[in-house]
């Protein structure tokens, strides 16, 4: 049995030195990053978020992946644990609300060095020299850009009223009720969307309950793309030299065009994870992680977890 777990190393910049938090649990004794099991019907990148909140008190959103450790628990049973980096702001840190509890006694900030010093797990290093590897690099901070595909819809044969109208399907449905809350993860400030009904349909339940517009682009659709990829790939570009959190959503044919387009800012490595982004599953979506310059630090993909009805 595999117990699934996620968390984050939470860092930021005081007086230009890189500082990191570590919880200490007061029954064990130990220093560690914050961390927690998955709820049921919750994704990881969900408990990642909900668990840096239950822990310290407080709001994040996920940045750059830091990989996954896999150990035996004292029963055998593997424990994997994926973690992230996440910013705090000074905002975030007048916020929050933590309270010493039975789980976690305090939370310090340390620099990197001393983190390294007080961890009580080895298992726990490779998550800090990974973050400190980025920030000599200059490339912790990032900017996320997701890439979306619109959730299931109905079949092409199925739907007679032009490619422009066809909607989702009930499961579709469920999962663009279920995107919220993974999509908040990453905190994405704008929306932009194909104008066709499937994509907006997607997207509109995320921009709903987070409250921002979204912005259709016709570049984005089936139709343009085919004519016009140049055209595409143009209003890609725009949305990435706004350097902010955005999300798009657009269409299966339209994926290799923005593909092509990202190669330019990725190393070789990135490059075979950006194009498992062109086989994503309706309603699933890729997770690019761009530095200052634009140029590609990671790449993922998630999709929502829909509960299934009794």
């Amino acid at each position: 049995m595999t117990v699934y777990a996620a968390g984050a190393v939470l860092w930021r910049i005081e007086k230009n030195q890189l500082k990191v938090a570590l919880v200490h649990r007061g029954r064990y004794d130990d220093w560690s990053w914050a961390k927690g099991k998955v709820d049921p019907g919750e994704t990881l990148p969900e408990t990642a978020v909900r668990e840096i909140r239950e822990e310290t008190g407080l709001k994040i959103k996920l940045g750059v992946p830091l990989g996954i450790q896999r150990y035996l628990l004292p029963n055998k049973n593997l424990k994997e644990v994926h973690y992230w980096a996440a910013k705090v702001t000074d905002k975030s840190l007048a916020a929050s609300n933590f309270k010493p509890n039975e789980e976690v006694a305090e939370v310090v900030w340390f620099s990197a060095s001393a983190a390294s010093k007080k961890l009580s797990y080895s298992h726990d290093q490779e998550q800090l020299d990974q973050l400190v590897a980025l920030h000599k690099e200059g490339r912790l901070d990032t900017v996320p850009l997701v890439i979306l595909r619109h959730a299931k819809a109905r079949s092409r044969a199925t739907w007679k009223d032009g490619e422009a109208s066809r909607p989702l399907l009930t499961e579709g449905n469920a999962q663009a009720e279920a995107l919220p809350k993974l999509l908040k993860a990453f905190g994405a400030k704008l929306v932009f969307s194909s104008p066709w009904t499937r994509c907006l349909s997607t997207i509109a339940p995320y921009a709903q309950r987070t409250k921002v517009k979204v912005k259709t682009q016709p570049e984005f659709t089936e139709t343009a793309n085919a004519k016009k990829p140049a055209q595409t790939q143009k209003a890609l570009q725009n949305i990435i030299e706004l350097g902010k959190p955005a999300v798009v959503c657009t269409h299966r044919p339209v994926l290799p065009t923005m593909i092509e387009s990202l190669e330019t800012k990725a190393s070789k490595p990135m490059k075979i994870k950006l194009h498992l982004a062109a086989g994503l599953k309706p309603g699933s979506f890729s997770v690019i992680h761009l530095d200052k310059n634009h140029q590609i630090v990671e790449v993922e993909h998630h999709s929502p977890l829909v509960r299934k009805k009794k």
